[in-house]
């Protein structure tokens, strides 16, 4: 059984720890596609209020799309908890983290500034101290859970390397049942419930998939089960909240939790999340293509910190024609007409969304690369990167 779940790639592969599997650097690159899918159709208006008599086939595909894409937040920390499960701490990785996120936050959000594109925020003091503080002023909100969660990592990674399976498959449980389970079942909101915004729901993820990775997932052995999860999940999405929707429109209630289907820590994208992270563990890519996504993959935070950029967080959708798609939807818009718009609309979106971050983190990284051996030849720099060397020694 363990032969095969190593085969299968859903186990821990130790022997090769630099090794890059493709397959998951391929749904990395996927997750994040979905991301910015997500962005284009929210922040671009293409979601028709569900409150509304009338979606039309265009504003139904557009929710329907918006169900198969939000599992992506998951996806991303469930990827980065599989391999954070066997890595050590280190300093300079979350030091680079916060540079890479800072020098996003602060570039961008002043050329946003002052180049006139700032749209939804005043450009006040709240503003700047937003650029300058990113993590801890929450400007990109899952860039904050992350680097929390990477705080922990000397806890958190000591205590799942120690836990047998049953401690660890007991403390998911637990912490499904608090954070994840009762919003599931209850449409009512809880005081505590943070729809998945914040690092105790991705501690949740990161021992899920630290349970994959430690002692397999019996139940994606079988081809074809992660990705019927996966679709399952999704349309049981999609038809959650049409219900919801349904009990609004003759009750006149439950219009808050309209969209509780569709939260980060609900039921549903977390099990949408394990099942296609499942399908993609069984994928064997190779050659040429593998070799172009291990390329591709390690800059796709990059798409992420640029386009959810406070200065361009509400303009970009306008510049890939988010409005026009948007008035065939608040329109009503029926038809396979209307329907592929919308489609190609998004996916042509998200493609120069994609593209556009890939490039940029490149150039990101040439800069950071260049400047890092520059400064290297300065003695008070020198000695400080052998301090942090030491420090990332002694979580080895």
């Amino acid at each position: 059984m363990k032969k095969q779940i190593e085969r299968n790639g859903i186990q821990n592969k130790a022997a090769a720890p630099k090794e890059r599997m493709a397959n998951l650097e391929l749904l990395r690159c996927v997750a994040m596609m979905m991301v910015a899918a997500l962005h284009f159709l929210g922040k671009g208006g293409l979601l028709p209020d569900l409150t509304g008599s009338n979606l039309g086939s265009a504003g139904l595909a557009a929710w329907l799309l918006e169900s198969f894409c939000i599992v992506a937040v998951d996806v991303y920390m469930f990827i980065s908890g599989y391999f954070l499960t066997t890595s050590s701490f280190k300093l300079s990785r979350l030091l680079q983290l916060w540079l890479q996120i800072w020098s996003y936050s602060v570039v961008f959000g002043l050329l946003g500034a002052f180049t006139g594109v700032l749209r939804e925020a005043a450009f006040d003091t709240h503003y700047l101290l937003t650029l300058l503080f990113p993590v801890t002023m929450e400007h990109y909100w899952f860039m904050t859970a992350y680097v929390f969660l990477y705080l922990l990592l000397p806890l958190a990674g000591i205590a799942v390397k120690k836990m047998t399976k049953r401690q660890l498959q007991l403390t998911i449980v637990l912490l499904l049942v608090f954070f994840c389970i009762g919003k599931s079942v209850l449409p009512v909101i809880f005081e505590k419930d943070a729809q998945g915004y914040d690092c105790l729901w991705y501690l949740c993820v990161f021992l899920t998939a630290a349970c994959v990775r430690r002692f397999g997932a019996p139940f994606l052995e079988k081809k074809g089960r992660g990705l019927l999860l996966y679709a399952g999940s999704c349309l049981m999405i999609f038809a959650g909240t049409l219900l919801l929707r349904l009990v609004y429109l003759r009750t006149g209630r439950l219009e808050a939790r309209l969209g509780m289907c569709m939260e980060y820590n609900h039921i549903l994208p977390y099990l949408a999340a394990i099942g296609l992270f499942g399908a993609f563990a069984r994928l064997r890519i190779q050659g040429k293509f593998a070799a172009i996504v291990n390329r591709v993959a390690p800059y796709t935070l990059g798409v992420y910190l640029l386009h959810e950029n406070l200065g361009l967080r509400y303009s970009w959708q306008k510049w890939l024609g988010a409005e026009r798609l948007a008035a065939v939807a608040a329109g009503g818009g029926n038809g396979f007409g209307a329907v592929g718009s919308l489609l190609l609309g998004t996916a042509a979106a998200v493609a120069v969304v994609f593209v556009c971050g890939i490039l940029a983190d490149m150039v990101r990284k040439w800069i950071f690369d260049r400047g890092h051996g520059i400064m290297l030849k300065v003695g008070p720099y020198r000695k400080l990167m052998e301090k942090i060397e030491k420090a990332d020694a002694m979580f080895r």
